[in-house]
């Protein structure tokens, strides 16, 4: 699983997700990619689930790129635990990702091959995603 190495501070506010991605918005680095559609958070087993589903479509022919990191702790109380006493402890790893984000990238596969592998992808993320092409914008419209 995906988390930080070590971080400063332990534990995060939740945070607001207003507006779209104006970061990370265009694939960079393969010939295809994975963009949101919709705003949410994804947490390092969905993104480890969407790279297996990537990596045995393909056959590991080409390369794939995570573009995303899960960088905010998500905090949890035991079960039985009473209401008080603080903050709980941190639980996941998040990335937060807003509409036009590009998630995940292809090279070195055909179109076709590229298309395949991103649904299978998108099947285990929580949000609406779309397939893109390089030098077409990630936009969320």
């Amino acid at each position: 699983m995906l988390m930080p190495k070590r971080v400063k501070r332990r534990k995060q506010h939740r945070g607001r997700m207003k507006g779209i991605a104006t970061k990370g918005n265009a694939v960079a680095y393969g010939s295809y990619g994975l963009a949101a559609d919709g705003r949410g958070w994804i947490d390092s087993k969905q993104i480890e689930a969407a790279r297996v589903a990537m990596t045995r479509s393909i056959k590991r022919g080409g390369k794939v790129y995570i573009k995303i990191f899960p960088h905010k702790p998500v905090s949890k109380k035991p079960i039985g635990v009473r209401m008080g006493s603080g903050k709980g402890a941190p639980e996941y790893w998040v990335a937060v990702v807003k509409p036009g984000r590009v998630m995940f990238e292809i090279d070195g596969v055909t179109e076709e091959q590229a298309r395949e592998a991103m649904r299978l992808a998108a099947h285990k993320l929580p949000i609406k995603c779309k397939f893109v092409v390089k030098g077409q914008e990630g936009g969320a419209e």
